[in-house]
């Protein structure tokens, strides 16, 4: 089993007189799925955000471990967490959030764009990753041209294109139809876990939850229970992967079976 890339203990988080985390315990291993299951206002996606460094719960402690050692995300200031989600993390949200007057390719560049990688080459990286994930041939299109299949994975492309040790994704099938959602999530499992990467994953739907290698369910703000899903267990080595990324050298993208 791999070490824990995250940790999160005690876990405190209000919005007014709604108690969304009530002392939250989670630790997530480095090239685990983890799907983090509850009904809608139970804390699923409260918690995400707090593992994610974007918002500080208003106690309690997420540590994110790398190569080069841990980091108490709740000890950072705004600066350092954008920079901690910049560099380190992806995300995948159920509305993809893309800039639909971008291409395909600029959306997935603009994340290397940001931590200073030159266009020529951050488009490079783009259409690697972008033909791994099936979209050879669509590089070009705006947001609007794609599917909502389609316009998911240029998400999954632009969440792991800066070499993101954890991909966070909220609700990523939530909007999709049940045949084009588990295209979607072979697609993320397999850029993900698949490279040894890792996968923090809300969902309400069981059949995307069970894809993962363990479900936790959320219930009034609390972890009530937690049990193994039949997705595979953590990778035991390091990211089989290229390392995307402004350091890295030229790659292709990731192995992703159609």
């Amino acid at each position: 089993m791999g070490t824990f890339v995250l940790e999160a203990t005690g876990l405190v988080k209000s919005f007014g007189q709604t108690h969304a985390l009530a002392g939250v315990d989670l630790a997530v291993r480095t090239g685990e799925a983890v799907a983090i299951m509850g009904a809608s206002g139970s804390g699923k996606t409260t918690l995400l955000h707090c593992l994610a460094g974007i918002i500080r719960p208003d106690a309690g402690q997420v540590t994110f471990r790398s190569g080069a050692g841990g980091v108490d995300v709740t000890g950072l200031g705004e600066r350092e967490r954008s920079r901690l989600r910049r560099e380190a993390f992806g995300f995948v949200f159920q509305a993809g959030l893309l800039i639909p007057e971008l291409t395909a390719s600029e959306n997935v560049a603009l994340a290397l764009m940001l931590n200073g990688m030159p266009r020529p080459r951050a488009e490079e990286y783009a259409r690697g990753w972008l033909a791994a994930l099936g979209l050879a041939g669509m590089e070009d299109r705006r947001i609007g041209q794609l599917s909502g299949g389609q316009a998911q994975r240029v998400a999954i492309a632009r969440a792991q294109v800066t070499g993101a040790s954890v991909v966070f994704a909220d609700e990523p099938t939530g909007a999709l139809d049940s045949a084009t959602s588990a295209e979607v999530m072979s697609a993320l499992l397999h850029s993900t876990v698949g490279q040894g990467r890792t996968l923090v994953l809300v969902t309400h739907d069981a059949q995307v939850a069970e894809r993962c290698g363990r479900i936790v369910d959320v219930r009034d703000g609390r972890i009530v229970g937690e049990r193994a899903g039949a997705g595979a267990a953590p990778a035991a080595g390091p990211a089989a992967g290229p390392a995307a990324g402004p350091s890295a050298g030229p790659s292709a993208g990731p192995e992703v079976a159609a």
